[in-house]
């Protein structure tokens, strides 16, 4: 449903490359104005691949989406950003060094989403546009009812509601350092970026050598993420 407020998108170009944490490449990123109405999404290779949850595609330690065989690889930190700072339209070109790759990997910078709100911030935003000119309402879902989905010992749960208000935890007794926490907001606009945007990944030590003989996180290290003990 509408809600009032305008589509926004980038008020200029964002151009950041550094190294990935699983493949430990090194990947290029430019993200361009969007048209409104056009959301966001990736191009590589000259294939367009929507920022949508219909092309995710089950992935370990990431995010993965997937279309027509070329795939995305760990782009919650860059997604996230993007939401938070109100970016609707965007397009993100993404390059890996290797032309004859068929998946590429978002940098992950310092294991959190701060690199990109930075970037953002910088360029700053403005309103968006479609190709004939006009500007376009913002769309919100609206829940009816209730929403429930679970997997494993992790679950999610929605309520209709007036306002947005989110409530997130973890319990994690392998490690007393994280422990069970919580974290809740009515608003993401300050706590996003003191909060959330900041939080860094991390593993536990003991299973670093077995992610390692999966072929994953071949370019992680302190700088990128928080080994616990």
């Amino acid at each position: 449903m509408e809600n009032g407020k305008l589509q926004q998108t980038l008020a200029g170009c964002i151009e950041l490359s550094g190294k990935t944490l699983h493949s430990g490449k090194v990947s290029k990123v430019k993200i361009w104005p969007g048209f409104a109405g056009e959301g966001r999404y990736f191009e590589f290779h000259s294939n367009l691949i929507p920022a949508s949850i219909d092309f995710v595609r089950e992935s370990l330690l990431c995010t993965t989406l997937c279309k027509d065989g070329y795939k995305i690889r760990t782009v919650e930190h860059l997604l996230s950003a993007l939401e938070a700072k109100g970016i609707d339209n965007c397009r993100i070109q993404i390059q890996s060094l290797d032309s004859e790759d068929t998946e590429v990997e978002v940098p992950i910078f310092d294991g959190s989403a701060n690199a990109w709100v930075e970037a953002i911030e910088q360029v700053g935003r403005k309103e968006a546009l479609d190709r004939c000119g006009n500007n376009v309402e913002k769309l919100a879902p609206y829940l009816s009812e209730p929403f429930y989905v679970s997997r494993n010992d992790s679950f999610m749960v929605a309520f209709p509601a007036s306002k947005v208000h989110i409530s997130c935890g973890i319990d994690f007794p392998k490690v007393p350092a994280i422990g069970c926490q919580w974290f809740s907001s009515a608003a993401l606009d300050d706590s996003y970026e003191k909060h959330i945007a900041c939080s860094r990944t991390f593993c536990i030590y003991e299973e670093v050598e077995h992610m390692c003989s999966m072929g994953l996180i071949k370019g992680g290290s302190l700088d990128n993420a928080i080994v616990c003990r």
